[in-house]
């Protein structure tokens, strides 16, 4: 997945030493065939150090039926006897990209309570922007203009309205919808990719995918390298449903990946509602079929209000804690999205020790950061 994994060097047992359980997530989620139920399979099991452990020792029978075949598992020792653990954790924090393991402070508290919750989610972009009420917007990648047009206006008019809109950042009504937040650049735009973020897919929405990241927040539980798997999407839509308030359909083909997105929707009793098109459009077949169903229509963003409970705009909630300061901004500004310990941050800020512990005190107080051991892990925006 990350290329040819001969090419990189095993981690020391002293390196081994310095890094938090989430580069061992990474680490493990970088596997070949390492979905969202073996990653949790594994982890059920041990802790992601000791299951890279496992993978690196004699022959282990659990791991070898969570591979689910000999030949897999046997390919899992020996991409974990040449990975540079350390090396694939940097490269996440070059690229800009957070991780936030399930249990963490920094998990997005919108996934930790939901029936199949990530175990770990990568994230580009400022991931506190997910709170507020959220509406998913989705549909076929083989859309009509008319449901192109409708979901541009949709993503326009929700964003406008304070709602955050989530999407897919697929062709067709996904990039339509986000294409219409980021014109309103009202509530920041969320996206759920299938994939890593280094690797944009389809690349036509290369554009798109950097205006989400400056605007809003990309997120996924793919690690750096990852490609777009067929398999990976599904597990994508559960993510989509996890976060919205409401889902809705704008075009959907009778058996499109829209309709899965639906049925994990339906699972987390969201509401869903369909938008109406041509008769004599396949486009809209699928939409038809939830209309028959008993799904509520969707004429416009007022339908959506509707469905969320709230009408017009609607201001985003205040952060209730106080003010970091300027030292606690670079500190945070220091510390990103991932785990570091006050040696990394005075490296980083180039502050005295002295200034760092007080800074970290400070905006652990303030529930700005958390602590554990020496690890120091930013709070995400209380809900």
């Amino acid at each position: 997945m990350l290329g040819d994994p001969t090419r990189l060097t095993p981690v020391s047992c002293e390196e081994a030493e310095e890094l938090p359980v989430e580069a061992w997530l990474v680490a493990l989620a970088s596997l070949p065939a390492v979905g969202p139920a073996r990653l949790r399979a594994m982890l059920a099991l041990d802790g992601p150090a000791e299951i890279w452990t496992r993978l690196l020792g004699p022959a282990c029978p659990e791991l070898v039926q969570v591979a689910g075949r000999r030949d897999r598992y046997e390919q899992w020792c020996r991409y974990a006897a040449v990975l540079d653990v350390v090396g694939l954790w940097s490269r996440h924090r070059e690229h800009g990209v957070g991780v936030a393991a399930l249990g963490t402070p920094g998990y997005l508290p919108a996934l930790a309570d939901d029936l199949d919750p990530p175990a770990v989610v990568f994230h580009k972009g400022d991931p506190e922007v997910v709170g507020g009420p959220r509406v998913a917007i989705v549909g076929t990648r083989r859309c009509t203009r008319y449901g192109s047009d409708l979901a541009f206006e949709l993503g326009r008019d929700l964003s406008t309205a304070g709602v955050g809109v989530v999407s897919g950042l697929a062709l067709g009504i996904d990039a339509a919808a986000h294409a219409g937040a980021i014109e309103a650049r009202g509530a920041p735009p969320i996206a759920v990719v299938g994939n890593g973020m280094d690797r944009v897919y389809p690349q036509r929405n290369r554009a798109l995918w950097q205006a989400v990241a400056d605007q809003g927040v990309l997120l996924g539980e793919a690690p750096l390298g990852a490609p777009p798997e067929r398999w990976r999407f599904p597990a994508r839509n559960r993510i989509i449903a996890a976060l919205a308030d409401v889902l809705v359909v704008v075009e959907s083909h009778a058996s499109g990946g829209a309709m899965h997105t639906v049925a994990e929707a339906a699972a987390r009793d969201r509401a869903v509602l369909a938008v109406p098109g041509p008769v004599r459009s396949s486009a809209s077949d699928g939409c038809f079929d939830l209309l028959a169903d008993g799904c509520a229509p969707c004429r416009g963003a007022e339908d959506v209000l509707l469905a969320l409970g709230i009408s017009g705009a609607e201001a985003r909630p205040l952060d209730p804690r106080p003010s970091p300061g300027v030292v606690g901004h670079q500190v945070l500004e220091a510390l990103g999205w991932q785990p570091a310990d006050a040696e990394q941050i005075r490296a980083r800020t180039g502050l005295e020790m002295s200034q760092v512990a007080g800074a970290v005190e400070g905006l652990r107080a303030a529930g700005w950061v958390a602590v554990s051991g020496r690890w120091i892990e930013r709070v995400g925006h209380p809900r």
